[in-house]
């Protein structure tokens, strides 16, 4: 397959084109605009963002806050530095931290057997370890419908407990991972009962108050279904090229996965306190809290063999620049450098906009190492071929590699390639893009996929017709390639 996080991100692009927003304004903690507001302004225009709030941390110190755009286009409210976000799934960090507080305390062991916290559960789920709750491998079914956040009864919350408690393991536990719901709404349980009060509270008065977040705290842990003083109002594209509103709302019940909401300025603090030991008596407690798990097969847990799955927080362990990170509803995020002393929080209004993406750029603009043009994040095999073609022509792409393979035995991996392609497809680079991709089908010519993306640059470009080509190139190579069901589906609509 294609790499995702792209693909959803740029329907969301497409999507957008017909869409209007007033223009972005700016309320900056700084007199003038600078390149940094200069950046993120274009990218908010760019994915039609409405609005946006930053904050960067340095050396444990908030160097930068700025506001951007629209927190409510309907009424044209600007965000400002009181504007609070809904912030879903980073929520799940917060969880992390709580469970690592309660391990602290001698209250909770990581690997120790769920039915010991919670010992009234289905038999096939008595043997789950609280580590693999956490880390997504626990082979527990959803309790959401994939639909949205609607539970998977529409009886409510009750019912869906009842619902998921019957239906069968996704998988043994530990043995792949996936994102399910339902593993923080069992940990929200534990801490209620271990700590003796609701999660909730444990939280406010364990890190929101130590960190003093006080718009978080009154904020609570509802998502968008009750009234938040300053909240801002979400977005997100429909099939019809519509800009709508929406309430961004995870049900009560799934609180603990997503019900937090902040400003940046707070989650700024709380990537300080976190480094700084405010929130943990042992320095080893934000170790285990980063450190990704590991399946029965030896693989890391995560989405990729690049991003890590830790307790509620996401980890990229680079060899330059590792970075650790929580992200909600694909328009917020936190991203930490621990050993660059860095930390960006982005938190935006557009639903799968995908700061993340990035965010790294941001951190160029204090670390020019990061810097997407000094070729930053990318696998060591391709960093040669990057460099070699800064000083030439990408249309000899295919001449120089050959060249790079010969000469200093350099094997280029057909996923490496191929995300360095999609990451150019990101910067809006798809000239650059189309001859990575094309010197991908001369590496790998019995690979579909190769193909399929050539395929979806050309796309990209307007080429209907080579497009086609390299579709109907992929199914002859291989028939049934995990996205060939869906090319021939689009090729029929099409009338191809």
């Amino acid at each position: 397959m294609n790499k995702m996080i792209y693909r959803n991100s740029q329907k969301l692009i497409k999507l957008s084109l017909l869409a209007i927003i007033p223009a972005i304004t700016l309320v900056c903690s700084t007199a003038h605009a600078d390149e940094i507001d200069d950046f993120i302004q274009a990218k908010m225009a760019e994915r039609k963002i409405p609005g946006m709030q930053l904050a960067v941390v340095r050396n444990n110190e908030i160097v930068k806050t700025a506001s951007y755009g629209f927190s409510n286009l309907q009424h044209s409210v600007s965000v400002d530095k009181e504007t609070v976000f809904p912030i879903a799934s980073m929520t799940k960090g917060f969880i992390g931290v709580a469970i690592m507080q309660l391990v602290e305390q001698g209250k909770i062991d990581l690997s120790q057997q769920i039915s010991s916290y919670l010992p009234d559960l289905p038999k096939q789920w008595q043997k789950v370890t609280v580590r693999q709750l956490l880390t997504h491998t626990s082979g527990l079914p959803h309790i959401l419908s994939g639909y949205r956040f609607n539970l998977i009864d529409a009886k409510g919350p009750e019912a869906s407990w009842t619902l998921v408690k019957k239906q069968p393991l996704e998988s043994q536990a530990n043995t792949q991972w996936s994102y399910v719901q339902t593993n923080y709404v069992l940990l929200g349980k534990i801490i209620d009962q271990i700590s003796g009060q609701p999660f909730e509270k444990f939280i406010a008065e364990n890190q929101l108050q130590k960190v003093k977040m006080p718009k978080t705290e009154a904020a609570g842990f509802a998502g968008a279904q009750d009234v938040v003083a300053h909240q801002s109002m979400g977005y997100m594209y429909d099939q019809n090229r519509a800009l709508k509103s929406i309430s961004l709302t995870f049900p009560r019940y799934i609180a603990p996965a997503g019900g937090m909401n902040s400003t940046a300025t707070e989650l700024a603090r709380y990537a300080i306190s976190l480094q700084k030991g405010d929130l943990f008596d042992n320095n080893s407690s934000l170790q285990t809290l980063w450190s990704p798990g590991q399946l029965n097969n030896g693989n890391m847990v995560g989405r990729n063999g690049r991003q890590g799955y830790a307790l509620g927080w996401e980890v990229i362990g680079r060899n330059d620049h590792p970075t650790v990170l929580i992200g909600g509803n694909g328009n917020s995020a936190l991203l930490i450098y621990p050993k660059d002393s860095l930390s960006i929080v982005l938190l935006g209004n557009l639903m799968g906009s995908d700061p993340k993406t990035f965010m790294n750029e941001i951190a160029g603009f204090y670390i020019p190492d990061m810097k997407a043009e000094n070729g930053f994040d990318l696998p060591r095999t391709i960093k040669p071929l990057f460099l070699a073609l800064k000083t030439q022509s990408y249309e000899n792409a295919i001449e120089v590699a050959m060249d790079l393979e010969k000469r200093q035995n350099i094997k280029f991996g057909i996923n490496d390639v191929n995300d360095w392609g999609y990451i150019l497809m990101g910067q809006n680079k798809k000239a650059q893009a189309l001859e990575i991709f094309r010197l991908n089908t001369v590496l790998y010519p019995k690979n579909a996929n190769a193909y399929d993306s050539l395929a979806e640059t050309y796309g990209a470009l307007g080429n209907m017709e080579q497009a086609v080509k390299y579709y109907r190139k992929a199914l002859k190579v291989n028939p049934d390639y995990a996205n060939a069901n869906n090319i021939r589906k689009m090729l029929k609509a099409n009338g191809f």
